[in-house]
């Protein structure tokens, strides 16, 4: 198997962008966000059925975007693979098929499945990318109707945001005090931004991967023509962009900041109101309920995907 490599972040923290930018190394290829290792996961345990996995992948619209013929991907499963092989082989085909030796991953969705993609890939190097959580909540909040899925799950305000933000990059940092440096590194958004270069080579000695300064020069070669919430990347990197001092309300601060201001201060970011972090036991009963209620989604999707009716719903694309 070979040792992908992962671009961690929540939602809205600039992952897109490192995304793009080192996947213009001839050294890895990393598509758009994937959203199907879990779903495959999920469906397929134990040794893989080469047939069934395939049957599978055939019905995933992601896959069929890649343009990867189903041949290319048969030709790579055999019995007797485990799914986290079968899952490196689907993602191989896809770097082959770009001239690349290796494959990368991001998709913020995969920030709740740690522990899955460690099980199933455990020679994964993570690069984290966090970025100021209010900040992120405004650029979250402030995404055009129908890019993304609204749910029962999703964060409707600051405070809601920030209880996964706080969730998420909590779990990414625990993983990454286990893992250690050689498969893990934070970067911050704020200082690729304002150091792109410098910022993307470190990232590619990390990950011991090529780095050339046409990396950087992505924005005539991106398509974000279906991607209203990207436009951005057709410009070069600025600073505050977002800015939460003067675009988010004082009431909606202290409330992020209630959640998660403690981690903002760990993180060296500055508080508001520096009281907040004190007011902790406040947050404990909407942070049980996000888990709770993240823990009810995962389980339904959970039920949803081992369903027989599963294939019925997702008709053959390649």
């Amino acid at each position: 198997m070979s040792s992908p490599l992962f671009v961690l972040g929540v939602s809205r923290s600039g992952t897109t962008l490192l995304r793009v930018i080192l996947d213009r190394s001839p050294g890895i290829a990393i598509p758009d966000e994937t959203f199907f290792i879990p779903q495959l996961a999920h469906r397929h345990s134990g040794p893989v059925d080469p047939a069934a996995f395939l049957d599978d992948i055939r019905r995933l619209p992601r896959l069929a975007a890649w343009g990867v013929p189903a041949e290319d991907f048969a030709a790579r499963l055999q019995l007797g693979m485990s799914v986290g092989g079968a899952l490196d082989a689907v993602f191989s085909a896809y770097a082959t098929k770009h001239g690349k030796p290796r494959w990368g991953d991001k998709t913020p969705m995969y920030m709740r499945h740690l522990d899955l993609i460690e099980e199933l890939f455990p020679h994964t190097q993570y690069v984290h990318l966090i970025r100021d959580g209010r900040d992120a909540a405004l650029a979250f909040l402030d995404m055009p109707e129908g890019v993304v899925t609204r749910t029962w799950a999703h964060p409707r305000s600051p405070a809601g945001f920030a209880r996964e933000w706080r969730t998420e990059v909590r779990r990414a940092r625990a993983l990454g005090g286990r893992l250690g440096p050689s498969r893990y590194v934070e970067i911050r958004y704020e200082e690729l931004v304002a150091e792109i270069a410098g910022v993307v080579q470190s990232v590619c000695d990390f990950a011991g991967i090529p780095f050339e300064p046409a990396m950087l020069e992505y924005a005539d070669a991106v398509d974000v023509s279906t991607k209203p919430h990207h436009q951005r990347l057709l410009q070069p990197p600025t600073r505050g962009v977002r800015d939460w001092r003067s675009q988010m309300s004082r009431d909606d601060a202290v409330a992020f900041e209630t959640i998660a201001g403690d981690l903002l201060a760990e993180l060296g970011y500055e508080l508001l109101d520096p009281d907040s972090s004190r007011r902790r036991a406040r947050a404990a009963l909407p942070l049980a309920w996000y888990r709770a209620r993240m823990g009810a989604w995962n389980a339904a999707a959970y039920v949803a995907q081992r369903s027989p009716l599963w294939r019925r719903r997702h008709p053959r694309l390649i």
